[in-house]
């Protein structure tokens, strides 16, 4: 695997201790990397072994690096995966019901308010 990078809180902060949540997710994260080939049966138990030993996060930097990377974030639900080629427009959606009277009615009030102020001002 690919060494981490200089932000990576393992090599930022090697010294830092290692907490029990973050043992428990490293642990959790090689034993589904090993279910799924991603790790081979001899390193498997060497790395295990260097996860319950360490007392700090860098003593666990060859492990992470070994391991397949984390996704970080998701693919937001309201944003729609596109059809299209990549640069592609997608044609325009249609103005909702909900969008056309809440205009009609911000524009309802402006038109009051302003006739309001002109009659004030006479």
């Amino acid at each position: 695997m690919a060494e981490l990078p200089r932000s990576s809180k393992y090599r930022a902060t090697p010294g830092a201790p290692l907490p029990e949540d973050e043992r428990a997710r490293l642990i959790e994260r090689l034993n589904a990397a090993y279910e799924r080939g991603e790790v081979s049966a001899d390193d498997y138990r060497p790395y295990l072994d260097a996860v319950f030993a360490a007392s700090t996060l860098g003593e666990v930097a060859e492990v992470v690096e070994a391991l397949p990377p984390v996704t970080t974030h998701e693919v937001p639900a309201i944003v729609p995966v596109g059809q299209g080629a990549p640069g592609e427009l997608a044609p325009a959606r249609p103005v909702g019901r909900r969008l056309t009277a809440a205009a009609g009615i911000a524009a309802a009030v402006l038109i009051t308010t302003i006739v309001i102020l002109l009659v004030a001002l006479l």
